[in-house]
């Protein structure tokens, strides 16, 4: 068995310094299958998105949590499309990641897709704080999450994160293994910043 146990590797090799658990975070896709997040932990990761800022604090997400061995783990994990099936089903739990893009008179919600992606970076610092590793995933079958749960036309899947502790590495296919511990790399700050910064 092969973990990536060298954590130091995968840390950001940041310009300014910053706070342990966003030079920490990275996205593994290798889990430990036996590992489970308990009830307190999973609660607190929630309730770090819950206090995400939002546009005039509507608080436009919702999240659909799924344990791995339960019916809505596997609707969940059959929903992903391509290679997330490889290694996803190593997760300790899948969050289904859902905005409301319509209020209840019908207007569209211009922020939701925006103050969701802020409920979930939230969540996946507040997990990598925790200990716990996560996984942004965009290929799926919304449509089909959608039906399995009874989603209205006014909520949108927009994401789905793995959360899970560090596994096999050897577990995963090979190209996935060769992306495990690849270097990581971002763009300089010049390149994204328009101005002085």
């Amino acid at each position: 068995m092969t973990l990536v146990t060298d954590l130091t590797s995968r840390h950001a090799d940041t310009d300014a310094p910053l706070i342990t658990p966003l030079v920490e975070r990275w996205s593994p896709r290798a889990y430990d299958a036996a590992a489970v997040i308990d009830d307190e932990t999973l609660r607190t990761l929630l309730e770090a998105a819950r206090w995400a800022p939002s546009a005039n604090n509507v608080q436009p997400w919702r999240f659909i949590v799924a344990r791995r061995g339960t019916a809505e783990f596997t609707t969940v994990h059959d929903a992903l499309m391509g290679f997330n099936q490889a290694w996803a089903d190593s997760a300790a739990a899948l969050i289904v990641n859902v905005a409301e893009v319509v209020d209840e008179h019908g207007a569209p919600r211009r922020w939701a897709h925006y103050d969701l992606g802020q409920a979930v970076a939230h969540l996946s610092v507040q997990a990598q704080h925790e200990g716990i590793h996560t996984h942004q995933m965009g290929g799926f079958d919304g449509a089909r999450i959608a039906a399995a749960f009874g989603l209205g036309e006014n909520l949108e899947v927009l994401s789905i994160t793995a959360l899970g502790k560090l596994g096999d590495v050897d577990a995963l296919p090979e190209a996935l293994r060769e992306r495990e511990v690849a270097p990581r790399s971002r763009k300089a700050l010049d390149e994204i910043v328009i101005g002085a910064a």
